[in-house]
């Protein structure tokens, strides 16, 4: 292509006219389908296009355009069936010193994996022409759009069986080892192989395996035991709390010692205050799962609870960040039935922070954490079978709601539901939450049934004007009519009348229906001229 230059460095116009057609290619608004490759590559092959690629020419936007215009062409099926005999032009582009050339060949590895039918036959390419390492490279050492290209470019191959064995070898390979690469990177690289290590961690039951017996999740204890730089570990725990969001976390994480890691930490108040709160907000998305109370003991929870119960008396009555984290993380694990029963019960009786927090209406974001977290500590997230907790933490549970009211001006249980209901909408949408969820209780449920003004509430259905809230209004009016119609207390002639008000709202459903209204004739004058 050097002879494709004029001497002044104006293109020729064979390159003039390719780049016209590449840029029209690429800014076509539309969809470009096979057919449009096809002809675009039927005037212009793809030994051409990757041909002016590796010219020296210097042409204002060139390479901007003819990248532009294959990644149109590889996003279509026809396009990217074709890069399978185009092996060596992607492993040379994953060696190019162009970042932009980098981020297409990385691309370009997603767009074989994601539209091939012969998944053996594209392994055994990434196989032959060392692809992986090449990946591995542009993953640590790309600009961001490249490493991200990479990553997703990496994510394709462990999503084929085939592909797994690549990624995870039994032995030998040491240098696509990610432990052994990880120990020789700098600390922006090390943060990106945390992002691919939770990202791959997501992807299947299988690949979390792998991820567990190669023991890189030892990789984000030893990155946040570093004390030298804050940033890198708050990185790395962002990127855990991203991890332990997957389903299969509580399988896996459970059995290594972050949690152990992560209570140090919370009780550690010489920590800084952000790494503590995202330490206790990873805590409580670990024990969200019913599976992790099978998986880890009751003393390692103890110690948990401890360090919760201990940063939240630290933050006292702060409304900050931090205290809206714990309120979350216990929410969090109070959404089992027995996380539940353990905040109820724990000697530290942890819970204790929720109720002071829900009523009180002097710190609205805490009162907001508070409210949700103990709308799921009763259980409103749970089955309706799995709702009510065992005989002691039920009881814990009731005495509490009643203290926390009779320490208040409302007095009542009844009194301070109604308080919920009476304030702005983000408050009285978690307060229908956490009626939805009580009212499984009979004591419960008298006390709203004492309250004319909360039935009066729960069933306008102009009441709300977004979508969330008139869902919410919805869903607490249902549940409390649910309870209604299993308990005994319909036998009662004014509750029985409570109870059709119920059913006629849940009936007209949530989103401000109205009454039939028959048409009325309408008299008037005749106009006169």
């Amino acid at each position: 292509m050097a002879a494709a230059m004029e001497d002044e460095g104006a293109p020729l116009p064979e390159l003039a006219s390719l780049l016209e057609a590449a840029s029209d290619f690429a800014s076509y608004p539309g969809f470009q389908n096979d057919a449009s490759a096809k002809q675009f590559l039927d005037r212009y092959p793809l030994t051409v296009l990757f041909g002016v690629l590796q010219t020296k020419a210097d042409v204002p936007g060139l390479e901007d355009t003819i990248v532009a215009c294959l990644e149109r062409i590889f996003k279509t099926k026809y396009g990217a069936s074709l890069l399978t005999n185009y092996a060596p032009f992607i492993q040379a582009g994953l060696q190019a010193n162009s970042q932009t050339v980098r981020c297409l060949a990385c691309k370009a590895v997603s767009y074989i994996l994601q539209n091939t039918e012969d998944s053996v036959a594209a392994v055994q390419i990434i196989v032959g022409y060392s692809i992986y390492p090449l990946l591995i490279n542009c993953l640590l050492e790309g600009n961001e759009q490249t490493s991200n290209a990479s990553l997703d470019a990496i994510t394709n191959i462990a999503q084929v069986p085939e592909g797994i064995s690549i990624i995870f070898p039994a032995h030998s390979v040491e240098s696509v080892q990610l432990k052994n690469v990880a120990a020789q990177s700098s600390s922006l690289a090390r943060i990106r192989i945390l992002a691919l290590i939770a990202k791959l961690f997501s992807l299947s039951s299988s690949v979390a395996t792998a991820v567990y017996n190669s023991n890189l999740l030892n990789l984000f204890e030893i990155e946040i035991n570093n004390k030298h730089d804050m940033l890198t570990t708050l990185s790395a725990m962002e990127l855990l709390y991203e991890l332990v969001s997957s389903p299969y976390s509580s399988s896996f994480v459970l059995k290594t010692t972050l949690l152990q890691l992560l209570t140090d930490i919370i009780s550690n108040f010489s920590v800084d205050s952000i790494l503590r709160s995202r330490a206790v907000l990873i805590s409580g998305r670990l024990l969200s799962s019913a599976d992790a109370y099978t998986t880890i003991d009751e003393s390692s929870i103890t110690a948990l609870l401890l360090a919760i119960d201990g940063e939240l008396k630290l933050l006292g009555g702060q409304n900050t960040d931090e205290c809206e984290s714990a309120l979350e993380a216990l929410g969090l694990i109070g959404a089992t039935n027995q996380g539940a029963a353990l905040l109820l019960t724990n000697p530290s009786v942890v819970a204790r922070h929720v109720f002071e927090s829900a009523f009180n209406r002097q710190s609205r974001g805490k009162q907001l954490a508070a409210l949700h977290a103990l709308g799921s500590i009763c259980g409103v997230d749970r089955p309706e079978d799995s709702m009510l907790l065992d005989d002691k933490a039920e009881e814990c549970l009731r005495r509490f709601i009643y203290a926390t009211a009779a320490s208040s001006p409302k007095l009542t249980p009844s009194g301070l539901l109604l308080s919920l209901l009476q304030q702005e909408p983000d408050l009285r949408l978690a307060g229908y939450r956490l009626i939805s969820g009580l009212v499984a209780r009979s004591w419960c449920l008298m006390e709203v049934c004492s309250k004319q003004e909360i039935i009066t509430i729960v069933t306008d259905a102009t009441i709300e004007d977004t979508k969330n809230g008139m869902e919410a209004r919805y869903q607490c009016c249902t549940a409390i009519s649910k309870a209604l119609s299993t308990s005994n207390l319909v036998h009662d002639t004014p509750i029985a009348e409570l109870a059709g008000k119920l059913q006629e709202a849940v009936r007209r459903g949530p989103y401000l229906a109205k009454k039939h209204v028959e048409a009325q004739p309408v008299v008037i004058t005749a106009e006169r001229f």
